[in-house]
């Protein structure tokens, strides 16, 4: 089937997530991807682009794996589904003893589901039951900071800080508050890192003491935040967050849909910035996206009250662990041993963010953050004065030129608005110099282009 034949077909029968499906017509055709290797992936016209997002922070050892997709085909002629409500099969045993063995401390029990939402979903549901279990009935509300995404299930979709996804869905689940995320630029304190860092996490301590500490069940933060671009912790930021949740009695949920398996270096960040979770919600880079596939790791303890007698966690997700995407993530994780993915991240982070700094010369970038192979540039009107752009010139530059001119240019990256104006990058794990160094070329070529039409 020919291209024009794709577009036409998905404009009027694909429903396309997060899209506004009135801008596609003849003249703007829907971008259709009909294969991937490595770093690259090609349209149905032909046309090869540089996968700077790893499809949307998922793809970590790239496209085109034969051998992920042999994983699936074995286990698929073995034994194709069967449910993990009250059964096992082999796939979801071994995944689970896996990421029991990879994760920190002593989370050593997986419940599986299909994908994020699902995992804080999960997180925040078990949250309620273990502590309804206790007789702490009363803990039900989480605390999550603003701007971070956390997913679009209505559940998640509380947790999640972001006024424009949440405000067409309201009423939202009851019992979220939400706190400063840790974006130093243009914060008051941002040259002071241990000031920085005692304001950001007093903002938690004082929303539980607002809230009723025997009210709150959970703390949810990513390790490094996403929406908004790339937010990461100030030092300390973690180590004083664990201390106040024990203070309280509140579980401390990292969510890693995104940071997981490697974005940043480390299997989970938690390991990176030195911190042990209560929980860990994970999913995308968990099969680097070949199949779907969502985790709650959980410490030992949360299983406790239910480990006797008619106890038991009344949840469960239909495709959760799915005996071929199980198989599937546990060759993925296979492929990070034998082809060593995390020390290339941390082999080549310096070098691509060294490359990095200098896009963020250019005069329409204002700030520069991130860490391993996961950046944002926030980009400005004003890079002396910090001022932003306006949500109507932020449309304009982000949706209406850099978004088509990077993909004219053969780069996927995100041009994102949740916040102030950001593009991401966020390329496949397995990228190395060749790779960095044409998507900060090309990145460069359109931001450059972006400042000559969009500054004073």
């Amino acid at each position: 089937m020919d291209a024009d034949r794709l577009s036409d077909l998905a404009q009027r029968h694909l429903w396309m997530h997060f899209s506004r499906l009135g801008g596609y017509d003849a003249a703007h055709p829907v971008p259709v991807m009909v294969r991937g290797e490595g770093c690259w992936v090609e349209d149905a016209t032909g046309h090869r682009l540089l996968d700077g997002l790893s499809g949307l922070f998922t793809v970590q050892v790239g496209h085109g794996r034969a051998e992920l997709g042999a994983a699936a085909a074995r286990q698929a002629e073995a034994l194709e589904y069967f449910p993990i409500w009250s059964y096992a099969h082999p796939p979801a045993i071994e995944l689970a003893a896996r990421l029991a063995e990879l994760a920190p401390g002593d989370l050593n029990r997986v419940f599986f589901t299909s994908g994020g939402s699902e995992s804080v979903e999960s997180a925040w549901k078990l949250a309620r039951a273990y502590f309804r279990a206790r007789g702490e009935g009363q803990r039900h509300k989480v605390i999550a900071r603003r701007t971070a995404y956390h997913g679009t299930t209505l559940g998640a979709l509380a947790v999640t800080g972001i006024p424009a996804l949440r405000q067409p869905f309201e009423p939202l689940t009851p019992g979220t508050a939400h706190v400063p995320n840790t974006n130093r630029y243009r914060h008051p304190l941002a040259h002071d890192e241990k000031a920085f860092m005692l304001a950001m996490t007093d903002a938690i301590e004082e929303q539980i003491l607002f809230e009723g500490p025997d009210t709150v069940a959970a703390v949810f933060l990513e390790p490094l935040q996403n929406a908004g671009g790339c937010f990461t912790p100030p030092e300390g930021y973690f180590a004083r967050v664990r201390e106040i949740c024990d203070r309280y009695g509140v579980l401390l949920v990292s969510d890693e849909v995104i940071c997981a398996f490697g974005r940043l270096g480390h299997m989970f960040g938690a390991q990176r910035y030195d911190y042990l979770p209560d929980m860990i919600t994970c999913a995308k880079g968990l099969t680097s996206g070949y199949s779907p596939l969502g985790a709650v790791i959980c410490r030992d303890f949360l299983a406790e009250p239910f480990l006797e007698g008619a106890a038991s966690f009344s949840h469960g997700i239909t495709f959760g662990g799915h005996p071929v995407s199980c198989a599937v993530a546990l060759a993925n994780l296979d492929l990070f041993d034998r082809e060593a993915v995390l020390a290339n991240v941390l082999t080549h982070e310096a070098g691509f963010e060294t490359r990095l700094r200098a896009l963020a010369e250019l005069p329409i970038v204002g700030d520069l953050r991130g860490a391993g192979y996961f950046w944002a540039l926030e980009l400005v009107k004003d890079q002396a004065t910090q001022e932003p752009f306006t949500r109507p010139e932020g449309e304009a530059l982000l949706r209406g030129f850099l978004a088509p001119r990077l993909y004219e240019l053969g780069v996927i990256a995100r041009t994102d608005d949740r916040g102030m104006p950001v593009v991401q990058l966020a390329p496949p794990l397995v990228a190395g110099p060749e790779e960095l160094d044409l998507l900060t070329d090309r990145v460069h070529q359109a931001l450059a282009e972006a400042g000559d039409r969009f500054l004073p």
